[in-house]
């Protein structure tokens, strides 16, 4: 990946809906070389999804939290990861090391939801500490790494 295929990619993430003949001018690339460009990048897994970023607050999802959890036997681990994936609130989920096994972050209504996917989450087999940070504001949200 060289420089030009960064600068292509520094200008999708900030509009993937960015036409060929917009980005070709801003890179000075004739629009059959952007095509290509985006097409290999496309190709090889570099670009590896089109999606919207939607405001959680203009959906009413106006709470978010960090939710650590640690398992008795690491074992419990793999039953966990089905719940996970059925929570639509949860919207990361990582496993991790230190003191707790899987770390999540969670955007929710209030906390009252809150409230309710924590009891589920606690009543998971094999959960034995669960540590809950609110977050209550937001310094920096990348939705995607950035090509340096």
């Amino acid at each position: 990946m060289d420089e030009t295929d960064k600068k292509i990619l520094r200008h999708m993430q900030k509009n993937a809906r960015v036409t060929i003949s917009e980005l070709s001018s801003e890179i000075s690339l004739s629009m059959p070389a952007t095509s290509e460009r985006v097409k290999k990048l496309e190709a090889s897994g570099v670009i590896k999804q089109y999606t919207a970023i939607l405001d959680p607050d203009l959906l009413g999802k106006h709470l978010m939290a960090l939710i650590f959890l640690r398992f008795d036997n690491p074992k419990n681990g793999d039953h966990f990861a089905s719940l996970v994936k059925d929570e639509p609130e949860i919207k990361e989920c990582y496993y991790i090391t230190g003191d707790f096994d899987y770390s999540m972050k969670i955007v929710t209504g209030n906390t009252e939801s809150l409230e309710r996917l924590l009891n589920r989450i606690k009543n998971a087999e094999g959960v034995v500490k669960t540590q809950t940070i609110v977050i209550l504001s937001t310094i920096t949200d990348t939705p995607s790494v950035l090509p340096y």
